[in-house]
């Protein structure tokens, strides 16, 4: 099974007294290759911005149909 190694920023705001203070939280996270679309969806709806994919586990090129 392909998983894709995803960094992202997404914007988190949090409440401090009367003042709103937005700070961005960064993560790495495995996705499923079936599950790509939906999970960037999802960082997208968010604000997020996706910085880096990398091909985690399987072949490169197996979709393109490089050997």
């Amino acid at each position: 099974m392909r998983t894709f190694k995803v960094t992202a920023c997404v914007p988190s705001q949090t409440r401090i007294r009367t003042q709103r203070e937005l700070q961005n939280t960064y993560f790495t996270k495995l996705v499923p290759y079936d599950n790509w679309f939906r999970e960037q969806q999802r960082i997208m709806k968010m604000g997020g911005k996706i910085i880096k994919v990398e091909l985690a586990t399987g072949k490169q090129g197996t979709n393109t149909g490089l050997m």
